[in-house]
């Protein structure tokens, strides 16, 4: 974590001349060329594997060559996002004058508190969670939990707290955490969460399913992180310890954005490298944080790069261009530079990527299933005037009919009477009809 502070890096006109012209930043199309190309075409030649060969089709396809007309028109476009990001260096330096400001506007955060109204929308039309989960992944040893430590002392005000996060002395020997690990920030409070996660594996199949189980089930506090490829003594460790098993008493968190973690060192190395092995691992990077499971609707993740504290501002810059090139996500805007320094400049750089998970989750909230939600809305005594008036209704028809069977039994009796009219002028023309013969003939009838 380091623990010295370090003042943020500021540019006179000079330097950021000269880092601008130090800008050649190769596409990975021209990284070692000849030894990537021949070690796919080869793989692709075996047969054994389909995806080789369209590996291989995509690796052509990323970038022009410099013999390409389209080159210098690419070119100039990353000089100008390389200055972009440079200037936004200078930027949080005139920035982080209102650090506190910032940060009170994310510790004033509630889920749901930046949701836009839009369509005529309301907060209550939203599935608003009690608490805003944000999933941090990347590759083992890249500094998630050491970003957890930043995050929670920053908005903690206390440098000197215990860190909350283990973090892996020496990240070669083992993958670090095993668990999924949630951490409230701050401490006590309940608007959002972190869960640090296990490192991504060296194959992208696995890494797929451990973060389409994530994004479709829901993280839990405690869930141990098993993947077919570990060792049988690793798996039977992480399976059977009683005390371990509490994470099944968790309720399962949604995730509602995701922070991905990149070493910054790592991403260098791999541009510079003269192995396969770090190409393939920079584009397994590619491949995971493009896939749709991580994104919520057109939202990619927010991209964190950590170490640049070891790096020169160029190479620092440099990164955060390529990420952003290789990812396809504004480099200026979306991926973060936060390196392992304790000042105003790196804390605003904190607040700034919480701020933007925050707005994105909120923004993503699923809607409430309003059929069901407007029947639950609707209060007893609205349900006692329904069933008052359906009652009513009812009523009136029953009466409706009643008179209309009145009306038939009637009609039905003037046309007695009028038939015993006509056979008694008949029968007995002499007799004169009165009153009390004609009261007889309901007897007749």
């Amino acid at each position: 974590m380091g623990g010295e502070t370090i003042i943020s890096p500021s540019f006179t006109s000079e330097e950021e001349y000269s880092v601008d012209q130090d800008f050649p930043l190769p596409s990975l199309s021209s990284l070692n060329p000849t030894l990537f190309r021949d070690y796919l075409r080869m793989k692709a030649e075996d047969g054994k594997n389909e995806s080789d060969r369209l590996f291989l089709e995509e690796f052509d396809k990323m970038g022009p060559q410099p013999s390409s007309p389209d080159f210098e028109a690419y070119h100039k476009r990353r000089q100008k996002v390389y200055k972009e990001v440079l200037q936004s260096y200078d930027q949080l330096r005139v920035r982080s004058m209102s650090l506190n400001e910032a940060k009170y506007k994310v510790l004033s955060y509630f889920p749901g508190a930046w949701i836009e109204n839009v369509g005529g929308k309301k907060l209550s039309d939203y599935d608003v969670p009690k608490t805003t989960s944000l999933l941090l992944i990347g590759p083992k040893g890249c500094g998630k939990s050491s970003l957890v430590n930043k995050i929670s002392k920053v908005f903690e005000d206390d440098n000197f707290a215990p860190e909350r996060a283990q973090i892996s002395y020496t990240p070669s020997v083992g993958d670090g955490t095993y668990y999924l690990q949630g951490y409230m920030v701050p401490r006590g409070s309940a608007s959002f969460c972190l869960y640090d996660s296990r490192g991504l594996a060296d194959g992208t199949s696995e890494n797929i399913f451990m973060i389409q189980n994530w994004m479709n089930n829901g993280v839990r506090h405690g869930e141990p992180v098993i993947r077919k490829s570990d060792d049988s003594s690793l798996r039977r460790r992480m399976k059977f310890k009683p005390r371990e098993l509490g994470w099944k008493f968790c309720r399962p968190q949604m995730v509602n954005f995701v922070i991905f973690v990149v070493d910054a060192v790592s991403v260098l190395k791999y541009l510079e490298g003269d192995s396969v092995e770090d190409l393939l691992c920079l584009l397994m990077i590619k491949e995971v944080f493009k896939h749709p499971c991580l994104s919520f609707k057109d939202d990619k993740p927010v991209v964190v790069i950590t170490h640049g504290d070891s790096l020169s501002i160029a190479d620092r810059v440099r990164a955060r261009v390529y990420l952003g090139e290789l990812l396809g996500i504004p480099p200026a805007k979306q991926v973060f530079d936060i390196p392992e320094n304790h000042d105003p400049v790196t804390e605003l750089t904190i607040v700034d990527m919480l701020r933007y998970s925050l707005e994105h989750a909120d923004r993503n909230l699923p809607y409430k299933n309003w059929v069901m939600e407007n029947v639950r809305k609707v209060p007893l005594f609205s349900w006692l005037c329904v069933l008052a008036m359906l009652l009513g209704i009812a009523s009136g028809m029953a009466c409706m009919r009643y008179l209309h069977t009145i009306h038939s039994r009637k009609s039905e009796l003037n046309i007695v009477w009028h038939t015993i009219r006509h056979i008694w002028s008949v029968w007995r023309p002499e007799v004169q009809l009165t009153p009390e013969i004609l009261s007889l003939g309901i007897y007749v009838t």
